[in-house]
């Protein structure tokens, strides 16, 4: 039997400068989300979409877009990570701009510490999302996430506090390779991990990824994976507001995911960024599905182990 899936649709699209990411858990299901899994032998319950509490708070302070929104959504989906985490299911968070990342491992980060286990987060994306409310220029809230998600300055009193910040040393940064100034000088200030394009050309994307899921393994840790369309090469996922050329391959995508089934240390799941207004007939839509079966089993051949 496969894993005990659980399904939120996170239809974020304030965190991002260009419109269509709230249409991405509906691609999702439509591109077939849901029959991959079962074929899998997953048990999958989707629980619909999440549906933030608004308020009519106005926040003038800030240059931040959609920051009320922004706000709402982080509450709403930090709950609801802890509340599946305690229902022992593995929650596949379909969103949705980055932004609800801000929820999602606020969320998956407060369990962990609840059983008293290390959080990891692995971040695949083009961008490390590091900036703060006061250093973004653009204001969009899709490039804050990881900022948040430590504990960094500037985000309080508008967000609530993360109550289990995630350490530096426990994040792994993958595919990387459009960075600002502020995110580089405060990525190199805390030492976050962070595996560029260039590196990933020089040694693949099995070294970095298995010396990273060494650690999560040896100290029992609870491993949340956050997937950006970006991290893909825009030639094989065109459906992101981002696109940044030089991405993952197909194959490299895929042998990460199939290595993080392997590992058996992977609790949790973000699917972000899926703009289906600039896909191509679903392309992206269904890879990005594609890849969620590879994280959860789906291989080409069986590799029993053999002896030799």
């Amino acid at each position: 039997m496969g894993q005990d899936c659980v399904i939120l649709g996170a239809p974020v699209g304030t965190g991002a400068g260009q419109s269509g990411c709230q249409m991405g858990p509906e691609a999702y299901r439509t591109a077939g989300l849901v029959t991959a899994l079962q074929n899998l032998d997953c048990s999958v319950t989707d629980l619909g979409d999440v549906v933030p509490q608004m308020t009519d708070d106005v926040v003038h302070e800030l240059t931040a877009k959609n920051l009320e929104k922004a706000i709402a959504w982080t509450k709403a989906l930090e709950a609801s990570a802890f509340d599946s985490f305690k229902s022992g299911q593995f929650p596949i968070f379909a969103g949705g701009d980055h932004s609800l990342s801000m929820g999602t491992v606020a969320g998956a980060a407060r369990y962990a510490s609840s059983i008293d286990r290390p959080f990891f987060l692995l971040w695949l994306d083009a961008h490390p999302d590091f900036h703060r409310l006061d250093t973004s220029d653009s204001g969009n809230i899709h490039g804050m996430p990881v900022a948040y998600v430590t504990g960094q300055p500037g985000f309080e009193p508008f967000f609530p506090t993360p109550t289990a910040p995630v350490e530096f040393a426990n994040i792994c940064m993958m595919g990387i390779r459009s960075v600002d100034g502020a995110e580089h000088s405060a990525l190199v200030e805390q030492g976050v991990a962070v595996h560029d394009m260039r590196r990933i050309d020089e040694f693949g994307v099995a070294r970095p990824l298995t010396e990273f899921l060494n650690r999560v393994s040896a100290e029992n840790g609870m491993l949340h994976v956050s997937l950006d369309v970006d991290f893909l090469d825009p030639s094989i996922a065109p459906a992101v507001g981002t696109t940044v050329p030089g991405g993952a391959t197909f194959r490299e995508a895929h042998l990460i995911m199939e290595i993080l089934h392997e590992s058996g240390l992977v609790s949790s799941l973000d699917l972000v960024e899926l703009n289906p207004f600039l896909d191509h007939a679903g392309r992206t839509a269904r890879l990005m599905v594609d890849l969620t079966t590879s994280l959860m089993g789906k291989t080409v051949m069986d590799r029993p182990t053999r002896s030799y």
